[in-house]
């Protein structure tokens, strides 16, 4: 099929707030540069949710969503030397192109070769490679995953070992890797400090765990959902709290708690008041809070002032810091020579018909991740 539309089953996002639609969509050959992709797997995650909402300022429809995946290269385009047809790959909505200043600096991981067309739902070229019922369909993160077929930029994958099974590692390509990375390389938490993680949904566990790989003596889970705790402390927690059980703002209750404040905090539900919260818990002099949740359009952070003069810092990350092409394979082998846990985030395992339903379980609470099986 290398060179042809290949007709497939795609999960269509028509319209904000409305359930996805499985349709026959039509998915045309890579152009240079870029990799068509069988899916395989793809895991559910709130960003897809947060667009599907109507509530994300680029989100932009009709799309086909989807940015937790994992699959085998089924064709590429002119130019593209590093993959080939058969090849085990994780799709990247954060790329690595190598070559714009982003990439040559160590310090951050935030590729912005295809930025600006990647924001507008369409591959580098300006256009899509979708289209459904005569009409173009908008491409998602560079990813768009929940497709049978995605083409996707090649500076927008990883190449993976062909072992690893696909309807886990797929969690690499955003949730994991991101919490995980929290810990590592935003704030690169030291052994023997006290952390605090402020939502343990799939992310906040994630970071549970990247602080526990880097030695925290310490590690305190807060959230208002107290059915969560048992699954935290198996990932590394040493203590839940659920601040609707204090009188107090929960930053006093984790001050009291920690002689001070916590060394590290880190924000994994996206509410603004809790990144203060987040902040505000930490120890002066040295404390350190990093934002992962994504706030709603508009949002604005608020503390005094005087909580940063007095030496706490506000970080914050995206996709865990992680520079994605080179990681991901890395984070892959981690977890094949079982360093770090990716098994235990997924709580189920659904058809591509059932799609909706992963939507329904995350709202619920009741899933850490939900794996689509294509």
């Amino acid at each position: 099929m290398a060179a042809q539309v290949i007709k497939c089953k795609a999960a269509v996002a028509w319209e904000a707030g409305k359930p996805l639609s499985i349709e026959e969509v039509e998915v045309a050959p890579p152009k240079a540069h870029e990799v068509r992709i069988k899916i395989i797997a793809t895991a559910v995650c709130h960003t897809d949710a947060y667009t599907l909402s109507g509530a994300d300022p680029e989100g932009s429809f009709p799309v086909i969503l989807g940015h937790e995946g994992a699959g085998i290269v089924e064709s590429v385009g002119e130019g593209v030397t590093k993959l080939k047809a058969g090849d085990t790959v994780v799709p990247l909505y954060i790329p690595q192109c190598g070559e714009c200043k982003f990439c040559l600096n160590p310090k951050t991981n935030l590729c912005q070769k295809i930025r600006v067309t990647q924001g507008k739902g369409l591959m580098p070229d300006g256009t899509s490679r979708f289209t459904c019922k005569g009409k173009t369909i908008l491409h998602y993160m560079g990813t768009s995953t929940f497709s049978e077929y995605t083409v996707v930029a090649d500076i927008s994958v990883a190449k993976i070992d062909p072992l690893a099974p696909l309807d886990k590692v797929c969690l690499l390509g955003c949730g994991i890797s991101t919490g995980y990375g929290a810990a590592v390389n935003t704030a690169k938490v030291e052994p023997g400090s006290i952390c605090a993680i402020f939502g343990l949904g799939g992310v906040g566990l994630a970071a549970v765990m990247g602080c526990k790989v880097a030695g925290a003596s310490r590690i305190i889970g807060v959230d208002i959902n107290k059915d969560k705790f048992a699954r935290a402390k198996e990932f590394g927690a040493s203590e839940c709290i659920n601040p609707q059980d204090f009188s107090k703002p929960i930053q006093e209750v984790l001050i009291e708690m920690t002689d001070g404040g916590v060394d590290y905090s880190f924000e994994c539900t996206g509410n603004v008041k809790v990144m203060r919260a987040a902040l505000e818990a930490c120890h002066k002099g040295w404390g350190v809070s990093v934002v992962v949740g994504v706030a709603a359009s508009g949002e604005e952070i608020a503390t005094r002032p005087f909580q940063l003069v007095t030496g706490r810092t506000w970080k914050g990350t995206a996709f865990g810091g992680w520079k994605s092409v080179e990681s991901v394979p890395k984070l892959v082998s981690e977890y094949m020579a079982k360093k770090i846990k990716v098994d235990e985030f997924v709580t189920h395992n659904l058809s591509f018909d059932q799609i909706n339903k992963a939507f329904e379980l995350m709202h619920s609470g009741k899933s850490i991740r939900t794996v689509v099986k294509l």
